[in-house]
């Protein structure tokens, strides 16, 4: 009975000692293991490096009214020229070339300056994002997807 008390006590203690050696309560081998299978930590899926940046200027978008103050200027100038049915002629002809100018004058009017950026998310798709002023970042760039735009990685 003596050696079985002894025998428990001895284990018990080892079993104080082992604790106080491994607070994680496992063998050394078997911790080591279990810390290089730890889950990595989370990967930013919303992130990317700039590849480029261009700029480029769209040409506007024509519409009524440019069409309609076109057209009526033009009108209004044919109808100074000629007589009878020349005038109406005239007319005609200066309300049809008034409306497309009018036209390519709005397109020019509204013309749009666009800077595209070109980034390559994390999990190797291409992606591009467009702004209507000049970005603060350039190739090379880590950046992260917020919203519809880009913000510097870490920020």
């Amino acid at each position: 009975m003596k050696k079985h008390v002894v025998a428990s006590l001895l284990a018990f203690a080892a079993t104080g000692v082992l604790a106080q050696q491994h607070p994680h309560g496992m063998p050394p081998g078997l911790a080591k293991k279990m810390q290089g299978n730890a889950a990595p930590a989370p990967a930013c899926t919303d992130c990317g490096t700039v590849q480029a940046v261009r700029y480029e200027k769209r040409k506007g978008e024509g519409g009524a009214v440019g069409i309609v103050a076109g057209a009526a200027a033009g009108g209004l100038i044919g109808n100074q020229f000629g007589k009878g049915d020349g005038k109406t002629a005239l007319t005609v002809a200066g309300a049809v070339g008034g409306g497309f100018v009018g036209n390519e004058v709005q397109k020019r009017v509204t013309t749009k300056e666009v800077w595209i950026t070109q980034v390559k998310m994390r999990d190797g798709s291409m992606r591009s994002f467009e702004q209507d002023h000049a970005p603060g970042w350039k190739a090379g760039t880590q950046v992260r997807v917020q919203g519809k735009g880009l913000v510097v990685a870490g920020s």
